[in-house]
């Protein structure tokens, strides 16, 4: 016979939970976790695990109930799984997952110098859970995003604004604006478009290397004719 079949009806539950869920919370207050066995007519050990690696149980916090808590909750406990298994037969498990919202801590280069008629990109960093709502602002104005002039491209981590061939009114402070039922954050970027430098075309400088080359070159020659010149004098 199969251990399992010897196992049938044992089963374990977290904080009364005896099927797989969730637990919707913030960043900072601890959560404590508290595994059962039910159903066995015997001592049994208990496993904790945090996603794939093994949680450390003291002494006296494993047979027949188990404890952790998870202090502090921070962000990157969001989707993390906590499980609890029964050692002699791990298939025998029960997990919960940390649903942690967060508004994100905005991030980004702040100033950026774009020389005039250069495609200009500015990047907003906009991790949260749950997705916040973002929008651009320009000189504390809603962004009127012209077509073929400004480009917005959004994931669940990254909130961009390009600008195609910038010019010099375009020059001011962009707001990266999120919300979400915690609240809002704000980030500002200065965009300074400066002077556009001055290409020279390829085949003039070439053209001049070529005259300042055969110049050289024939300047050496007249001079060593000079030179030789003298010396037959002499």
């Amino acid at each position: 016979c199969s251990l399992s079949f010897f196992l049938s009806g044992l089963e374990l539950s977290i904080n009364d939970h005896a099927a797989d869920f969730s637990i919707s919370t913030l960043p900072g207050p601890p959560i404590s976790l508290s595994c059962l066995v039910h159903n066995s007519s015997q001592e049994e050990e208990l496993l904790w695990y945090r996603g794939d690696g093994k949680v450390d149980l003291k002494d006296g916090n494993r047979m027949n109930i188990s404890n952790i808590c998870v202090s502090p909750v921070t962000e990157s406990d969001n989707g993390v799984a906590f499980s609890c298994r029964l050692a002699r037969d791990t298939s025998i498990q029960v997990s919960v997952i940390l649903d942690v919202h967060f508004l994100p801590e905005l991030s980004g280069e702040e100033l950026l110098h774009v020389e005039e008629e250069k495609d200009a990109t500015l990047s907003c960093n906009t991790k949260s859970n749950p997705q916040a709502q973002a929008t651009w602002y320009r000189n504390n104005n809603p962004l009127t995003l012209e077509q073929n002039y400004y480009h917005l491209y959004q994931t669940s981590e990254v909130f961009q604004l390009s600008i195609t061939k910038v010019q010099k009114s375009d020059n001011g402070t962009y707001s990266c604006v999120v919300n979400s039922y915690l609240g809002e954050r704000r980030k500002d970027f200065h965009l300074i478009v400066e002077d556009k430098k001055p290409v020279f075309p390829k085949e003039a400088v070439i053209a001049a290397a070529v005259v300042v080359s055969i110049t050289i070159f024939f300047g050496i020659i007249a001079q060593k004719d000079k030179i030789c010149k003298v010396q037959k004098a002499l």
